[in-house]
This record gives structure tokens, sequence and C-alpha cells, in this order.
């Protein structure tokens, strides 16, 4: 008995040694992310220790069942090895990837990470080969590690053993059980328990990667139960005035309520690279500037959907990879194919990478380009596809190939400016700063050519970032640098140049670009006409990773789900913000959960 006993505890405490030591060797590795003394480290293991102990006691249950069973039948000794090998695989694999991919996405391994490896190569193509072949051989090396460790504690003899053995094993299963729930209280284990900072690097190196990956695998659609705050009439009670969908007395930007439009989507191309881009702050003294926009989310498949379909991001569910819920949403596409509009949507990478395609289609773009149309040789002009100069080429190819007389609506997405940021031309020393510069000289080149063209007199062009990026100082603390996006309107069709202040999200473009048309946009519920005199309550949401962030006049803040506090509070009025935050997120996670 005594061996068997001693063998559960010498398995368990080495799973909670191990999810410690992994959490040193992730604080060391991406110190780089942010700084943190001797004594952060300790904070960090203490903190975090309560969910590493929950945690092991997951892989201990295989053991003990084992354990339990060896009282009343001999089992070779190496059936456990298997088992040793399984755990070794997956502790290796999400120690490298959460250590790994931290610097890039700044929150922890979770099961979002698995919608992206269903195109591999694309999400692969911010690295380089010797990067991926040094993180196999870290993955080899710790997989030999954890199994010999294991192995060598070796499972004691199956020697028979009394009845009283047999129950002590009976008693000490709820006590596992009750460890693994955290506990006897409401609270069961989550992450939450473990985050104790300001300094967010540090919560997220107290969590353990393994518990959140699978905690995280839960349904999408069970997980947006968690932002129900109030009864729904308290709810709308609220947020009574936000959400408008009525175009009443408008400014008139345009020359004509028919032009062919073409929407560009800017990759990571935030105003925080405004001095790397310097065509595109002139281009603003010449269009319909609005200065105070800000992204929705943070990656580009969130927010495509939200300018396209005015329709806002979730902090947990990307929208674009549930077909079944991005059928149901509205687009400008559609909306205009029914004022006869033919429409094109070009992006030079991979079209299925995150679902694009069936939600381009779905939501009524009628053809699609990508990077399948393009030869071998351009294919492979950038990491994520055919590089920005030749896609330049082909929107610029459409435009003027256009039928006279036809109503053509186009969209654009660009690829260059994102890691690895391997562009062909070095204007700038800083790599990340270089490749907006790149961008800004194709998208110039490009207006500057179209200028000179007949179709340039009915043609409205709307440029917007689809996200910002951490880069530098700007990253999830400094949410007003990271998620401000530049949103500019340009072309003939242009009445004369303007500078729109008032604050805004990217998913309002459908419902401005369509009240300028004078077109009913009554099926975005969540994007607002900001010209409308129905607008009355400028406000602009950001979400990533389990958290929203909400800006107005009075200013801005920050609320962790997760945490379920503010983490960021630069608010005269930070209650009523706070409230109005969490009424926001329920009314559109209630809308996208009813959706069929």
């Amino acid at each position: 008995m005594k061996d068997r006993i001693l063998y559960l505890v010498k398995t368990y405490l080495l799973t909670v040694l191990i999810f410690m030591v992994a959490k040193l060797a992730f604080m060391l590795c991406n110190h780089a992310v942010s700084s943190f003394s001797v004594s952060d480290m300790f904070e960090v293991l203490w903190h975090g220790l309560a969910l590493d102990l929950s945690t092991a006691l997951y892989f201990l249950i295989f053991p003990f069942l084992m354990t339990m069973a060896s009282v009343w039948v001999k089992w070779p000794a190496w059936l456990m090895k298997p088992y040793y090998v399984l755990i070794a695989v997956i502790f290796s694999l999400a120690f490298v990837a959460d250590t790994s991919m931290y610097p890039f996405w700044h929150f922890k391994l979770d099961a979002s990470w698995l919608q992206y490896l269903e195109t591999p190569t694309e999400a692969m193509a911010s690295v380089t080969t010797w990067y991926l072949l040094v993180r196999l051989l870290v993955f080899t090396v710790l997989t030999v590690l954890f199994f010999l460790a294991y192995d060598r504690i070796g499972m004691p003899s199956s020697v028979r053993g009394h009845w009283k053995e047999q129950l002590f094993y009976v008693v000490l299963m709820p006590v596992i059980v009750l460890g693994i729930r955290g506990g006897v209280g409401e609270s069961v284990t989550n992450i939450g328990q473990v985050y104790y900072s300001q300094n967010q690097f540090l919560n997220h190196a107290a969590v353990n990667p393994i518990f959140n990956f699978f905690d995280s695998l839960t349904s999408p659609l069970d997980d947006l139960a968690q932002y129900q705050f109030f009864e729904p009439e308290e709810c709308e009670r609220i947020a009574d005035g936000v959400y408008t969908t009525e175009s009443v007395n408008c400014d008139t930007l345009l020359n004509t309520d028919r032009p062919n439009i073409l929407v560009i989507l800017l990759e990571s191309a935030g105003e925080q690279f405004a001095s790397a881009m310097p065509h595109l702050q002139a281009l603003k003294q010449e269009g319909i500037y609005f200065s105070r926009c800000y992204a929705n989310s943070w990656r580009t498949d969130r927010g495509t959907l939200c300018a396209l379909s005015g329709y806002p991001s979730l902090p947990t569910i990307s929208v674009m990879k549930i077909p079944e819920k991005s059928r149901t949403m509205p687009s400008i596409a559609m909306t205009l194919k029914q004022q006869g509009y033919k429409s094109s949507y070009l992006y030079g990478g991979d079209i299925n990478f995150t679902n694009m395609r069936s939600y381009l289609i779905s939501s009524g773009w009628e053809h699609i380009v990508s990077m399948e149309n393009y030869t071998l040789k351009e294919q492979h002009t950038s990491q994520w596809g055919v590089r920005d100069e030749i896609t330049f080429q082909t929107i610029y190819n459409q435009i003027t190939g256009a039928r006279q007389g036809e109503r053509y609506l186009w969209g654009y997405s660009t690829l260059s400016s994102h890691e690895p940021w391997d562009v062909p031309v070095k204007k700038l020393d800083d790599e990340v700063e270089n490749a907006f510069c790149y961008l800004d000289d194709c998208l110039y080149h490009f207006i500057c050519r179209l200028k000179k063209t007949p179709q340039w007199h009915n043609l409205l062009i709307v440029m917007m970032a689809d996200h910002g990026i951490i880069n530098g100082q700007v990253d999830q603390t400094t949410p007003l640098q990271k998620n401000h996006i530049p949103m500019l309107w340009i072309g003939g069709a242009v009445r004369q140049p303007r500078v729109i202040h008032t604050i805004c999200n990217q998913s309002d473009l459908p419902a401005t670009l369509l009240g300028q048309l004078h077109l009913n946009h009554d099926a975005y519920l969540f994007s607002r006409d900001v010209l409308s005199e129905t607008y009355r309550m400028p406000v602009a949401v950001h979400n990533y990773n389990n958290a929203q962030w909400i800006c107005d006049s009075t200013g801005h803040v920050l609320y962790d789900f997760d945490l379920q506090r503010v983490t960021i509070n630069e608010s005269s009025d930070a209650g009523r913000l706070q409230r109005l935050d969490k009424a926001m997120i329920q009314m559109t996670t209630t809308d996208f959960q009813n959706r069929k």
C-alpha cells in the first residue's frame, strides 16, 4: 500500500513541478514583452499554484484508477508507458506553443488557435523555417525528458492488497473531485482566480496554459452565457439610444447616391503608423477623414466582418468561423446587389483562411479573386501570398475594365503589412514601419493612377484598417492608441474634403455608407450612421480574448470578463461606462445566439 500511495504522490508532485518550471520558462523566454523582477517570478508561482494543483489532478486520474485496480489485478510494468508518452507530448506541445505565440498575440493558449491551424501554411507565414525548427527541437527534447521523468517513478508491482486499501482509494475519489473543482463553494476552478496584478503579463504567466486550452474547448455558444448581466428590460434601458437604424437629416458627403465603390481594408494599418504612411496623411486632406474611428477587434477575420457586415466582434468567438451564423449577417454586398451592383472581392492570400471564402460568398460577394488566381511565382512573392503592389494592379485593372453604365462594388484586403514584414523595398530602418511605408507607397501610386482615368469621377474609395496591432510602446494597456484606425473616403464621388470628429467604430461603416446612398439599413442592427441626427450617443467598443474596451466623450475603460472588474479606468464617469459596456456586449451576444 505504501509503495502505491508513494507512486501517486510522486506522480502528482512531478506534474505540479513541471507546471511551475514551465511558468518560469514562459517568463524568461518572454522577458521582452514585459519587465519583471525575481520577486514577481515567485508571486507568479504562488498565485498560479492553485490552478496548477487542480490541473495536475486531471492527469492523476488515470494513474489513480490503475493503482486502485492493481490492488486486485496484476498489471504488466509497461502498461503506463503509453500514458507517459501521451502526457509528455501534451505538455511539451502546450508549453512550446504557449511560450512561442504569446509575443505575437499577448494572450494564453486557448482553443481559438485551432481555427488558424486548419490552414497551417497561412498560420505559419509569420515565422521563418529556422524559428519552426528550433521549436520542433525544443518540443522533441522536452517530450523525451518528461517521459523519462515519469517513467523513472515507475508503477509499483501489482501485489494484491487488503480491502482496507481499496476503501482508502474509494474515500480518496471525492477528495480528488473536490480538488479538481476547486472546493465546495459555488465558485469553481477558473483562470480568473490566479489574476492578481495590474500587469497583465504577470496574470497571464500565472495561468496554466493546459487548463486554459481545455477550458476554452467548451461550445463557444455556451460561452456566451457569461455575458448576461442584466434583465432584458434593464439592458435595453441602459443601452437606449446607442444603436439606431435610421438615417435622418444626414450631412451630404457625395456628389451622387450611386457611385461605384471600392472598400480597401488595410492590413494592421492603425493610426499608430501614421508617420510611416505620409502619403495616406496627405490623402486625408483630399477626402472625408473620420478622425476618431476605432477597430472593433484585433484580427483580420473579425475586423473584416465588422467592416463589411456592420456586426460587432465577440470576445471569444470569430463569427466568420461559424458559417451557420455568419450567413445570417447583412452585408454591403448583399444590400447593393439589390440595387443592381456587381461585386468582386480580392485577397492575395489563401481565401480559405479563417473561412473567409464561405463568409464572402454567403454574404453576397459574387466574384472572388485570391492567391490561387495568380501564377506560382506571384503566389510566393510574400509569406502570406501575393504582395500588395501586384494585387493593387489587379484591383486597378478591375476598376478600369468595368463596363460603363454598370454599378460596381469592389472589396480588397491588403496583406503585406503583416509579420514577418517581408516587403521588397527598404526605405525605413525599422522593419515594421518599413512594411507600412511600402503599403503607403503602393496605395499612393494606385490612387495617382486612378485619378487620371475616367472611372475616377464616379468612384468612392473607402479605406480603413482591419485592426491595430501591438508594437513598441503600443499594447493592450494603451487601447486609445492600439485601437485607433483610419477611415478615409476619397474619390471623384466625394463632394469636398471634410474631417468628421465623431467617435465611431469600423462596424459603423455599412450604415454610414448606406445612409449616404439613401438606402435602408434596418438589417444592420448594430451599425450606426454617424452622420445621422439619430446618432446622439457616440461610443466605440473593442474586444479581445474575453475583455472589452469602451470609449465615449467621458473617456474610456477596459473591463476584463475573467477578472470581472475594470482594469483600465480613464473616464470621468466610469460606473456608467462600465454598465454600458456590459449592456452592449449582452445585446450583441444575445442577438448572435438567437440568429438562425
